[in-house]
């Protein structure tokens, strides 16, 4: 893919974390072990999702889509940024630095469309249970992930278009260890104020059209929980929506401190942290989270590695 060039800034340097440069070959064995736990964490628990017939239901079939996404997001950040340690100039194109920048995009709104869909397939589960496999069918499953993947495309286009015909002249440096929309738009040289507008009124419709749905869901459960006589039965109840929950307050929270904001931080180590929770920490934890909370993921990850 090529976009139009209308700079002299023809590559972008990635400055990260300068005061850390001494720590580059200790920094890129951390991140290397935490890349490949997160690949090996996410491809296990595809893999207990295929291999279990007791996990051949709609919610660990989104569970396995979202560790699908979370490896193709991961992949498309972390290869880079384990590079950039290891090399002093930290050099990405701008037609690169671009794509990387809308797949990332891509993904994170197909993350956050995906975790709406899983709140409501628990909100069917808990709150209208004999209705639910006549409603959650493998008809109505699979067109609300194809749809959370095509609304995960379609959005990030009309920034990318728009950035991609912003002028460059430089300086060339971004502040940042990832290259993403608002530092595309801030080392522009032309007035940053529409597209910044732009980028935040996206990423707000994204946000405000899927977290509403996941409080409304939750409060419905909970509601319905709450009336459960026994004790057993509310604990049982809560066991199955309790991962989601925390994977969707991480996703959410991140990306609200990332995105819904229409000026820069004061602190660009504040924004280089957030942005790392988000691309590094989040996908980090989720496979722990769904491999120690989901009672059954749980039980069949334990049966594979033991016979291992």
């Amino acid at each position: 893919m090529q976009f139009p060039n209308h700079s002299t800034v023809n590559e972008i340097m990635l400055v990260g974390f300068p005061g850390l440069q001494r720590y580059s070959v200790l920094l890129f064995i951390a991140l290397l072990c935490i890349y490949i736990f997160i690949i090996a964490g996410n491809f296990l628990i595809i893999f207990v999702i295929r291999r279990e017939p007791c996990l051949h239901f709609p919610m660990y079939f989104f569970i396995g889509t979202l560790s699908v996404a979370e490896i193709c997001y991961t992949a498309i950040l972390i290869p880079k940024m384990l590079t950039d340690l290891l090399d002093d100039e930290k050099k990405i194109s701008l037609t690169g630095c671009l794509l990387q920048a809308y797949f990332a995009h891509v993904l994170g709104a197909s993350e956050a469309y995906i975790l709406a869909v899983m709140a409501f397939d628990r909100y069917l589960a808990i709150c209208k249970p004999l209705h639910y496999f006549s409603i959650m069918n493998t008809k109505l499953y699979v067109s609300l992930i194809t749809g959370s993947f095509i609304l995960g495309f379609l959005w990030p286009i009309i920034e990318v278009v728009l950035i991609s015909h912003l002028p460059f002249c430089g300086p060339n440096h971004i502040e940042n260890v990832l290259c993403d929309f608002p530092p595309l738009i801030a080392i522009a040289c032309t007035d940053p104020t529409f597209y910044v507008l732009v980028e935040f009124f996206v990423s707000l419709f994204i946000i405000s059209t899927t977290f509403p749905l996941v409080v409304l869901s939750y409060i419905r459960i909970v509601y319905v929980i709450l009336k459960i006589k026994t004790k057993e039965g509310r604990r049982k109840a809560f066991s199955t929506c309790g991962a989601h929950l925390i994977v969707v307050v991480l996703f959410f929270s991140s990306a609200s401190f990332m995105y819904i904001r229409v000026s820069k931080s004061s602190s660009v180590d504040y924004d280089r942290t957030v942005d790392l929770t988000y691309a590094i920490f989040t996908p980090l934890v989720n496979p722990i989270i769904y491999g120690l909370k989901n009672h059954k993921i749980k039980k069949s990850i334990h049966k594979y590695v033991c016979l291992c």
